[in-house]
């Protein structure tokens, strides 16, 4: 593990090097000056291993091959792959002592217990969206969420998100962060996915969540505070994936150096949570 130095570029490695944002991370990581590209990690059967990482992220070659093993050479290991190479990737990463920024969501609670755990042997950022705007937006959230605490029976909270034809989980874990934020301050008990039919009057304890699936949506969530005569709606949307990617390599840097323990994107943006 390094320093934080000023002058030597911190040394990343890519998890999912291959897939849609992997190559994002490739190529953005590339064009950061602060920042070396120095491993891409893929599962051990995939069968672009061997071949450029730049190549593949439609950049200039790099010198840095797809390959399965974390090797020692890194500063930090950001990984956007899926629940089981997580958890992999967070073993190599206590076994190296190496800083890990996780961006994987829809684990189970077995695996979310054995990465939380991780913090306790290297510095960890775990984060459902690694997007700058999301996370300022959730703590705007957490701010509306804390003026309608003392009266929460007054409020409708109902989040509403929408994404790619492709998502596999649903909904998000990022709405799910933000009816998580809101309930913690409002108390709201129960959660609600979708309605259909005859579903009676809306609980006051409630917080109900949409999900959208539709063409190649990269991320947007609506959080809805609905009150009688007046209603409060944050709003934030991505236009490209390049928002993930650019918030993930901006909390290795942050990462490269720190000692051992659980950071949030709060701690990237410098925002101290209320």
């Amino acid at each position: 593990m390094t320093d934080n130095r000023t002058n030597s570029p911190v040394r990343v490695a890519i998890n999912g090097a291959a897939g849609r944002m992997g190559r994002r991370l490739v190529a953005l990581g590339t064009a950061d000056s602060r920042l070396a590209v120095t491993a891409a990690l893929e599962r051990p059967d995939h069968p672009l291993l061997g071949q450029d990482a730049g190549v593949l992220a439609g950049i200039a070659p790099i010198g840095v091959a797809l390959t399965s093993g974390l090797p020692g050479n890194v500063d930090a290991v950001i990984d956007f792959s899926i629940p089981a190479s997580a958890l992999d990737i967070c073993e190599a990463c206590i076994a190296q002592r190496v800083p890990l920024v996780l961006a994987t969501t829809g684990v189970d609670e077995v695996t979310e217990k054995r990465i939380r755990a991780a913090a306790e042997v290297i510095p960890l950022v775990w984060a459902p969206n690694m997007s700058k705007a999301v996370n300022l937006t959730m703590e705007l959230a957490r701010v509306a969420a804390q003026a309608f605490r003392d009266d929460p029976g007054a409020v409708d909270v109902e989040i509403l998100e929408r994404h790619h034809r492709y998502k596999k989980d649903s909904p998000s874990g990022t709405a799910l962060k933000f009816g998580q934020i809101i309930a913690e301050v409002m108390g709201q008990s129960r959660s609600c996915h979708g309605r259909e039919g005859l579903v009676g009057e809306r609980p006051r304890d409630e917080i109900g969540y949409h999900a959208i699936r539709v063409g190649d949506n990269p991320g947007e969530h609506t959080i809805v505070f609905g009150l009688l005569g007046e209603t409060i709606e944050l709003t934030v949307r991505a236009s490209n994936r390049d928002c993930y990617a650019l918030g993930a390599l901006a909390a290795a840097r942050f990462l490269a150096g720190k000692p051992a323990g659980a950071y949030s994107m709060l701690d990237v943006l410098g925002i101290a949570s209320r």
